[in-house]
């Protein structure tokens, strides 16, 4: 029985059962997490006992393996450090998973914090009871993963207090949940009241006879409290009485009025009521119900809503079912609930963890995309360490904080700017054992490859008896790398209220009827600019670049980038009408589609379906929850980069963009645009100098659409000249060479990775094909196939390191 259980837990065979297993598991997780969500997967596959087990069989299956076949043995140090590696990169997931913690850590400007709340999500309960006549507590807690369609969990809990049984058991769960009133014949009286007192919708419920409080203003209904905002109800008509000054406007019919202090008035539903610092609307008669946990609408909701989860609680043949609002980032307890004699108190969210040491935030710096609102391009947080030795210590992207085994990553931050999110890890002996597997990954690899005694070794022995078949796997290999690095390649409001807009082939035909001349355009193509990161580029490749991450094209129609360029600043207008902007390559991610109103797997869309009738921002809702994290879903990503086209688009329409304009006598080579200088961004003490900037390229384009009426470019390519001649008298010293553009604008038109990538991908599927059909059956026409191949794969790669000495030498350093 022992040899039966060796041979079968030891065996290669069972090695590559759990390869596939693990890799279609793997698969599987990644549909999971695009259908459902990241928890869900979780649940279903990588916290699943059974994946637990793949990898428990994995150790044991490596470990059988180094005795089996004798591996400690020096000729076979390279396979020994790879089985090494595999069990301590397993060993180290499970003690990241099972010993280690992570959470977030809010902290606002000014304070210091301690605690932070943990990644995982825990029920919590706390019963009180009596023992002997003296009061107890007995506390319940573990984690639990649970989402709309699944879940992880010990539930239910059979437990005791003092040999009273209880038992606490799952009912359901709610995605995005509130606390709001519940429409109840019996309940008690609720008036609703809409506020916006710190700038955002808050609502809000007025019990009859209680006092609220709303952002320290106190308001009552059928409770007159000296100092508070008293609203009064007599049969179906409404009073207010209000301590302080203020006036109102009825939204029927624009209606004014004032709102006098100490006096008792008329209350008028659905009006704008602004007094004591704050607007409020009170939009509905009363109602009767009770205040509890309710659904949120799906649209409304956003990553800080919280959810629910109902749970029922049974005791001494009493149950009651309670509704538990909560989630990550919270961590408090509901009301008592009374079941068999026992209060019970029951929290859904985050555990809290406290630090040894104390982080305060002096300040939070974000900074935005230029031309943008809210696209941030970066954040960070200055910090200050209160420990036995204090210091001071940048936390933003990439740069972290180590100390006494906690790691602090910038993760977030608060609407306002003025507060941080941290995300906090506790993994020191987790993340140390994962890293020594994968350098020991890494040496056994290059060992088996290179040293040892090992069955690659010996593999190559055999693979030089067929030399001609070694060849072509050998540039396989190599086409199969280069597609590898190909492939990690980069290629990445206005508030107009149009009320008539034209069709598209009135815009085709107004673009096609004021299309610049290629000759032209490419001499336009050759002006230097300045671009966001100082880069000095010749405005083609700004072209290029434009057009792609629009359109996801080199040319629109018939215009290539340039022509397209010098549409846009002469008719900016039209192009907020074309349609022409790509949302994503495969028109599958309809997210963004739903929200600015379009049909599902349109794949072009136009600049205005971006804003409503009353020209607002469709996105916006979207935009701060998307770009306060460092770790967007792929929700929030499209909507970043959905921004950050609009924004690109609109610099280049308002001429932003074109900073071809030397600053005079600054210290940092600062280039402008004709439009920061008008803006007053900007001053220049040459009154003459400042003129041409101010007026010459509105002059620019005046001469360009004479010259579609006449033919004659000559005045246009005169000023071109001029800008030219000015960019090199006042900017030589960042101006590049004339050969360096020239050269750029090829490299552009070439578009080298880009074809490769195609080129590679096809010459690869057809090569692999013809070796498989020379294994089978060796013919005349395979061997002169794979030669010919082989020769298409040495042009491919000359031309691929062509391309690289060409970037390399616009660049000015080495492209990798």
């Amino acid at each position: 029985m022992k040899d039966l259980l060796k041979k079968i837990f030891f065996s290669t065979r069972l090695m590559a059962v759990l390869f596939i297993v693990f890799a279609t598991a793997m698969a599987f997780g990644t549909f999971i997490e695009s259908w459902y969500s990241t928890e869900t997967a979780r649940i279903w596959i990588y916290n699943a006992t059974w994946f637990e087990v793949i990898m428990v069989f994995f150790v044991i299956n490596f470990i059988g393996n180094i005795s089996k076949y004798r591996l400690l043995r020096k000729e076979k140090w390279p396979v020994l450090t790879l089985h090494l590696s595999w069990i301590l990169i397993i060993l180290g997931a499970f003690v990241t998973r099972y010993i280690s913690f992570e959470g977030m850590m809010p902290i606002r400007e000014g304070n210091s914090e301690k605690v932070f709340y943990s990644d995982k999500t825990f029920l919590t309960a706390y019963i009180d009871g009596e023992i002997d006549g003296e009061p107890r507590r007995k506390t319940l807690q573990d984690d639990l993963i649970v989402t709309p369609e699944a879940l992880k969990s010990n539930l239910p809990w059979n437990d005791d207090f003092n040999g009273q049984p209880i038992t606490i058991s799952y009912v359901d769960f709610i995605k995005g949940a509130k606390r709001g009133l519940v429409p109840n014949n019996t309940g008690n009286e609720f008036l609703k009241i809409v506020e916006a007192g710190d700038g955002q919708r808050h609502e809000h419920y007025l019990e009859n006879g209680k006092v609220s409080n709303i952002h320290n203003v106190l308001v009552t209904l059928n409770n007159e409290t000296e100092g508070a905002i008293n609203i009064f109800t007599s049969d179906s008509t409404y009073y207010i009485k209000s301590p302080f000054e203020g006036n109102f406007m009825r939204m029927a019919d624009q209606f004014q009025g004032k709102l006098y202090k100490d006096s008792l008035q008329t209350l008028q539903l659905r009006s704008l009521y602004s007094t004591a610092g704050m607007q409020f609307v009170i939009p509905d008669p009363i109602v009767k119900g009770s205040y509890g946990v309710v659904k949120v609408p799906e649209a409304e909701i956003t990553p800080v809503t919280q959810d629910a989860l109902i749970v029922e609680v049974s005791s001494k043949g009493e149950t009651k079912q309670h509704k538990i609002l909560g989630g990550k980032g919270t961590a408090s307890f509901s009301e008592k609930i009374s079941v068999g004699g026992l209060e019970v108190s029951l929290a859904y969210g985050s555990k809290v963890y406290e630090l040894p040491f104390s982080i305060k935030l002096n300040d939070f710096i974000a900074e935005k995309y230029p031309g943008t609102e809210k696209g941030y391009a970066s954040f960070m947080s200055k910090v200050t360490i209160e420990d036995e030795r204090p210091f001071d210590y940048d936390i933003y992207m990439n740069h972290i904080l180590d100390h006494k085994g906690y790691r602090f990553f910038q993760s977030g931050f608060d609407p306002d700017e003025r507060g941080t999110t941290l995300s906090v890890n506790h993994d020191q002996w987790g993340t140390w054992i994962t890293y020594i597997g994968y350098f020991l990954l890494y040496a056994g690899l290059m060992g088996i490859m290179f040293f040892g005694k090992t069955r690659f070794q010996d593999l190559a022995k055999s693979l030089d008896k067929i030399k001609k078949k070694k060849t072509a796997l050998t540039m396989i290999f190599a086409l199969l790398f280069g597609l590898n690095v190909l492939a990690q390649e980069h290629t990445e409001k206005d508030g107009h209220n149009h009320s008539k807009v034209p069709s598209q082939e009135q815009i085709d035909s107004l673009l096609n009827a004021n299309i610049v001349p290629v000759e032209h355009a490419e001499n336009f193509g050759k002006l230097v600019v300045q671009d966001e990161g100082g880069r000095m580029k010749p405005i083609n490749t700004f072209s290029s670049e434009l057009l792609r991450k629009l359109s996801l094209k080199d040319k629109y129609k018939n215009m290539n980038s340039d022509q397209v360029f010098l549409s846009m600043m002469m008719n900016p207008t039209i192009w907020y009408n074309v349609e022409f902007i790509a949302l994503d390559k495969k028109a599958q991610n309809d997210s963004i589609r739903k929200v600015i109103g379009i049909p599902e797997g349109q794949k072009f869309v136009k600049a205005i379906d971006f804003f409503d009738k009353e020209g607002k921002y469709k996105l916006e809702p979207y935009l701060r929850a998307a770009t306060a994290t460092n770790n967007p879903n792929k929700f929030e990503q499209d909507f970043k980069d959905a921004n950050i086209r609009l924004s690109l688009l609109d610099q280049a329409l308002s001429g932003q963009i074109v900073k071809i304009f030397p600053l005079l006598n600054d210290e940092n080579n600062k280039w402008i645009s004709a439009v920061e200088y008008r803006g007053g961004q900007y001053k220049v003490t040459d009154s003459l100098y400042a003129n041409f900037i101010k007026n010459a390229i509105p002059y620019y384009l005046m001469s360009l659409n004479n010259a579609q009426v006449s033919g004659d470019y000559t005045e246009a390519d005169k000023l071109l000249e001029a800008f030219k001649k000015n960019q090199a008298n006042h900017g030589s010293e960042v101006l590049p060479t004339k050969t360096k553009i020239d050269t750029e604008v090829i490299y552009n038109k070439l578009d080298i990775f880009n074809i490769l990538y195609k080129v590679y991908a096809l010459a690869g599927i057809l090569m692999f094909f013809i070796l498989i059909f020379q294994i089978f059956k060796e013919r005349s026409i395979w061997r002169i196939g794979t030669y010919f191949f082989k020769g298409i794969i040495v042009i491919l790669f000359l031309w691929h390191t062509a391309g690289l000495i060409l970037r390399w030498y616009i660049s000015g350093h080495a492209p990798w």
